[in-house]
């Protein structure tokens, strides 16, 4: 269980590890492509690809070992298990947020996402 501070801690240090996983998200995304539609791709081959399919699921499983819920990789959305007025919630963390601004109770899900 992490308070908010502690979630937003564990957050930023975790920041440089999610943004070389979206890195090697997109560049797995754009070899595919090439490799599919041309054959070759200036990312490289079969082999890089599996590379980077190997490092996006390693960092995933890195993030998960930490207790961080990994609840998305596309984008990539983190649920941090927590309390809120004596309630379980999930401090949530969705790409392209600056930083965790959002919680939802457990049983509600990210449909039930509400400001801090």
């Amino acid at each position: 269980m992490f308070t908010l501070d502690e979630a937003r801690r564990r957050f930023a240090a975790l920041r440089p590890r999610i943004d070389e996983l979206i890195t090697a998200r997109a560049d797995l995304a754009e070899l595919r492509a090439d490799l599919d539609a041309d054959g070759a791709s200036p990312l490289g081959g079969l082999a890089e690809a599996k590379a980077l399919e190997a490092r996006v699921y390693a960092t995933l499983e890195e993030i998960a070992e930490l207790d961080v819920q990994v609840k998305g990789y596309a984008p990539v959305l983190l649920d941090f298990p927590g309390e809120r007025d004596g309630r379980p919630v999930l401090w949530c963390w969705l790409e392209g947020d600056p930083d965790i601004g959002w919680y939802h109770r457990v049983e509600c899900g990210f449909p039930g996402r509400r400001r801090i």
